[in-house]
């Protein structure tokens, strides 16, 4: 008789950044991360509490792996 163990799904670790650690990731300040998120062309960010907010650190990663990746196509 085989066997089967049910495997739990691989999650990636991820982290949440808060405020301080996105401006310095990005070389973006609060005013325009919150502009750019307002127009669509940012990660947004996750609600922890009414008053706390973060931002996953693979979707701002991602974000800045793109502006690098589209200034190498125009340079």
């Amino acid at each position: 008789m085989q066997v089967v163990h049910a495997a739990k799904p691989v999650v990636p670790r991820d982290r949440l950044l808060r405020l301080p650690d996105v401006e310095a990731t990005t070389g973006c300040k609060k005013s325009t991360i919150y502009k750019l998120m307002k127009e669509g062309k940012f990660p947004p960010c996750v609600r922890i509490t009414a008053r706390m907010a973060a931002w996953p650190e693979s979707a701002v990663l991602a974000w800045v792996q793109a502006r690098i990746a589209g200034a190498e196509v125009q340079a």
